[in-house]
């Protein structure tokens, strides 16, 4: 694994922006270092291999989308209350560093079998926590009977897209990106006539 903070976090963020702007496949270790200005030779007593810069950024990022939804989900809100916080916690993460966000969304599908199942059942883990938002939206009476899975995936689409729009200092904060995905989701997910439990 990496090694020292400081190089640590040089070679992940070089290497993220070359993954982001060539692909992980079309990116080689002597690419990486050369963008260091370092010997390829000299990367590799900082790396085991380029997978490794792959399986950090994808299984950092991966660790804190659980640890938001599970701070999401441990929190008695009501659904709305819940799926506004859920995406809120989304974007940031994936703001915070566009170009891990970009790697993390594209090019996971190159970890090798074994690392590629873990992160599939993370990934699925996270599935299921904006899965259990809806359910609670439905048992609520706020949220139109809907497929679930069809549901998540698409709150998770909408979200996700913005690594391919967003700007840092742009005309939207991450916060009013968050703000507006929100609303637009909820929109379609709100029934027409809730049902008052209460």
């Amino acid at each position: 694994m990496l090694q020292s903070t400081e190089r640590k976090r040089e070679i992940l963020a070089t290497s993220q922006q070359l993954f982001k702007d060539h692909g992980y496949a079309s990116t080689s270790v002597r690419d990486i270092a050369k963008a260091l200005n370092i010997e390829a030779a000299s990367l590799y007593s900082h790396i085991e291999s380029k997978e490794d810069i792959l399986k950090i950024t994808c299984f950092e990022l991966a660790e804190k989308f659980e640890s938001a939804i599970k701070e999401v989900n441990d929190i008695y809100f009501n659904a709305e209350e819940k799926l506004r916080m859920a995406i809120k916690f989304h974007v940031e993460i994936l703001t915070h560093n566009l170009n891990a966000a970009v790697v993390f969304i594209r090019e996971w599908r190159h970890l090798s079998d074994e690392s590629k199942k873990e992160f599939i059942e993370k990934r699925n883990a996270y599935e299921e926590g904006i899965r259990e938002i809806i359910q609670t939206g439905i048992d609520e009476g706020t949220f139109n009977e809907i497929d679930k899975r069809f549901a998540a995936l698409t709150v998770l689409s909408s979200v996700n897209w913005i690594v391919e729009w967003y700007k840092e200092g742009g005309r939207l904060s991450p916060e009013e990106v968050a703000n507006n995905l929100s609303d637009f989701i909820l929109t379609g997910l709100k029934a027409s006539n809730p049902t008052q439990l209460f």
